[in-house]
């Protein structure tokens, strides 16, 4: 595997791929790479021929209060494991790469934006979708690889490759979870153990509305009145949102059917996390 760390350097070896007749993946990531990511290094590494993961911690997705100063970073560890899931090259740019000197040019798909996380996070998706809009810009890949935990994320860079006219096909990986049945995340190490035990409820939440729609419940009241319930068990949660919404629009719906998404996101201690199901 090699290391790429200018935007020049990534697109000279991908034409070079391109001009041998391989197919790109990408996988973005902000590092701290873990078991989640690594199912989309494999993933992409099934599907395409030569698989570029880029590593970069996007300042413009983290709002003024935000963990952007000590978001985890493990660049030996990240390598090792890009490296064992089949990775080509690691894309690590600095943040003057991404964002040399006088840049002035954002992405955002309104509307969506403005809707689960980015009501909470102002700003954040407009972050996400420049960062993507670059990334995509630069490696062309034929498939970009992202995993359902950020499932609002998924749908608003689905929006803008559709209206940016991206060649790029979006593939959404399963969640993958800790034995315990949390979801992983890179923000994970920031719990300590009882925040840990406390942080269960998110998952349990999701479980309680895959059962209850597996046994025939469709309307949103129900579902999400036993969601809050059970996530009220756990008194120290600081919910975010708790919502059954269209995965393609994130607008709410009242019946649960084809495209219907089960979203819950909440503070534990001072770690937002996040889960969901598709339940329809």
């Amino acid at each position: 595997m090699e290391l790429l760390r200018t935007i020049a350097e990534l697109q000279q070896r991908v034409r070079q791929q391109q001009a041998r007749g391989l197919s790109i993946g990408l996988v973005p990531t902000m590092g701290a790479l873990h078991a989640g990511h690594a199912s989309l290094i494999r993933a992409a590494a099934k599907d395409c021929e030569y698989v570029v993961v880029s590593l970069f911690v996007n300042p413009t997705q983290f709002g003024p209060n935000e963990d952007f100063a000590k978001y985890p970073r493990s660049f030996a560890a990240d390598c090792e494991l890009a490296a064992k899931e089949g990775a080509d090259a690691l894309f690590t740019p600095a943040v003057e790469e991404m964002y040399p000197e006088g840049a002035a040019t954002f992405v955002e798909v309104e509307g969506l934006s403005n809707r689960l996380d980015g009501a909470s996070r102002p700003g954040h998706f407009r972050g996400v979708t420049t960062v993507v809009t670059k990334l995509l810009a630069a490696a062309q890949p034929d498939r970009a690889y992202f995993g359902q935990k950020d499932a609002a994320q998924v749908a608003v860079l689905r929006r803008m490759t559709r209206d940016l006219c991206f060649g790029t096909e979006l593939v959404v990986c399963p969640i993958v979870r800790d034995v315990d049945g949390l979801a992983l995340s890179s923000r994970n190490v920031y719990l300590t153990a009882d925040e840990r035990k406390q942080a269960l409820a998110l998952s349990r939440a999701v479980r309680r509305v895959e059962a209850l729609v597996a046994h025939g419940e469709r309307k949103a009241e129900v579902l999400l009145a036993t969601a809050r319930a059970s996530l009220a068990a756990e008194p120290n949660l600081k919910i975010d949102y708790v919502e059954l919404v269209n995965w393609a629009t994130l607008e709410p719906v009242k019946v649960a059917e084809a495209g219907t998404l089960f979203a819950v996101a909440a503070w534990v201690g001072e770690t937002r996390l996040i889960d969901n199901a598709v339940v329809g």
